[in-house]
């Protein structure tokens, strides 16, 4: 074959990599921008502003802590001992949720002997959705409540892998009294040194979207999601999502969490999104997140099944623009991350065409034309403008996590960041899957969880009274 022989196909080629520029360059450039403005509202409306602490209650809270728990025997018994030995607080009844066919667990919960510790076997084998799991528990409360006669104030979600802060439940009534409907406090993933790479992009994220996205959607007033644990919500209010059916959780929702904040804001009440810091530590929820990739992508995937597939059945696009700007975020996801890896393609293929270019011109003097075509230089302006923004993006979440983890791991975010694409997109093609196979099959939704670790360190020798 004679070099000229190659210039049909790299001209066909040529087309279609400028097809794929455009697509990318043009999606890339909203998603951009969409970012740019919530940058832009975090610096105006939250960055350097300190919130003032409400008061405290006239009397301290009652808080039923619900902790759904299935297959967690590795971890609910140290979980509990470091929650009852640390947490300052004078009155919380912890309920654990756990399963018939799972004695393992319950047998767990059992050996942690304190009186503050309720365990709840469900009627149904597991595993159920973390939903139905929730339900039974709110049963049980409300059970609680009519055995001993009184009434808790407000209900608080955590998970079995919690480390929970000592002084979160303070912050939880004080904003609870001053008339939120549901608290939700920073989840902090806890950096992995056997995963600094698939773990540490949860690191990232959280700091990114727990420092700016919910803090800016708290101060705009817009549906806060909740993020299932350090999630606080008023009694009454719950009252009022159970309905007649005696169930505020949706056990068909495979994203119950996210949910709850919609439906709240629905009803009316005001989700607050609160960071604080106690003698300069960071008030949040601590664990550990998913260290491989395909736990992490099992993870994701039902994230993204729930908030961004079966959420839009769900929901649909409630409230006015700033609530359906926050739902078009949540969703984004799922189009971005297939972007993302198309555009890493396309950087491929026009780096491959532009050295395959250089040495035909070089070696066989043939003249091609031009790569980028007779709209090179708006496509070009183009991809310097994804360029700059997309180098904002990175210096922006290298600054997120860096304030929450040092700089270590500021400088290890930005290589992450292609990392942490590659799993959104195997997530969205898990996803996708899932819910094809929702539709077609009519299968009931299942607890998809992955196993939990609890640190080391964090476990509490004897549990402190009162």
């Amino acid at each position: 074959m004679e070099p000229q022989d190659l210039v049909p196909g790299l001209a066909m080629l040529a087309i279609v990599t400028r097809e794929l520029l455009w697509l990318t360059a043009i999606v890339i450039l909203l998603s951009g921008l969409d970012d740019l403005a919530m940058d832009g509202l975090w610096l105006a409306r939250v960055a350097g502003q300190r919130s003032p602490l409400p008061p405290a209650p006239d009397r301290p809270w009652r808080f039923a802590v619900l902790v759904p728990a299935w297959d967690e025997a590795a971890v609910i018994a140290p979980m509990l001992r470091r929650f009852l030995a640390t947490v300052e607080h004078p009155a919380f009844t912890l309920f654990l949720g756990t399963y018939p066919n799972d004695p393992a667990t319950a047998e767990a919960v059992r050996q942690v002997a304190d009186a503050r510790v309720r365990l709840v076997v469900g009627d149904r084998p597991g595993p159920t959705t973390k939903a139905g799991c929730l339900n039974s528990l709110w049963r049980a409360v409300v059970a609680a409540e009519r055995a001993d006669g009184s009434r808790f104030d407000a209900i608080l979600l955590h998970d079995a892998e919690d480390v929970v802060h000592p002084r979160s439940l303070d912050l939880h009534q004080r904003h609870l009294a001053a008339g939120a409907a549901m608290v939700q406090l920073p989840v902090e993933p806890l950096p992995d040194p056997r995963s600094r790479w698939v773990a540490g992009h949860y690191l990232d994220e959280f700091a990114e979207t727990h420092t700016r996205d919910m803090m800016v959607r708290s101060r705009l007033g817009a549906p806060l999601p909740s993020a299932g644990v350090g999630t606080a919500i008023g009694r009454d209010w719950l009252t009022r999502l159970a309905g007649p059916d005696g169930a505020p959780f949706d056990a068909r929702s495979l994203t119950e969490d996210y949910e709850l904040g919609h439906r709240l804001h629905a009803l009316g009440g005001r989700g607050v999104m609160v960071r604080a810091r106690v003698e300069g530590e960071l008030v949040a929820t601590q664990a550990y997140f998913p260290a491989t990739l395909e736990a992490a992508v099992r993870q994701k995937a039902r994230w993204l099944t729930g908030i961004a597939l079966d959420g839009w059945d769900r929901l649909g696009w409630p409230g006015g623009l700033v609530a359906r700007w926050m739902l078009l975020r949540d969703r984004k996801g799922l189009l971005t991350a297939a972007v993302a890896i198309i555009a890493y393609a396309t950087a491929v293929l026009f780096l491959a065409q532009l050295a395959a270019r250089a040495i035909l011109e070089q070696q066989a003097g043939v003249t091609m034309p031009p790569l980028l075509g007779p709209d090179a230089t708006l496509l070009t302006q183009l991809l310097w403008i994804n360029a700059g923004l997309l180098g904002w993006r990175l210096l922006a979440r290298a600054g997120f996590t860096g304030a929450q983890h040092g700089a270590v791991e500021a400088l290890r975010a930005i290589p992450r960041a292609v990392l942490a694409n590659g799993i959104n997109f195997l997530a969205g093609l898990r996803a996708f899957d899932r819910y094809r196979g929702a539709l077609t099959g009519g299968t009931a939704p299942a607890w998809d969880k992955t196993a939990h670790r609890f640190p080391p360190d964090a476990v509490a020798a004897e549990p402190a009274r009162g």
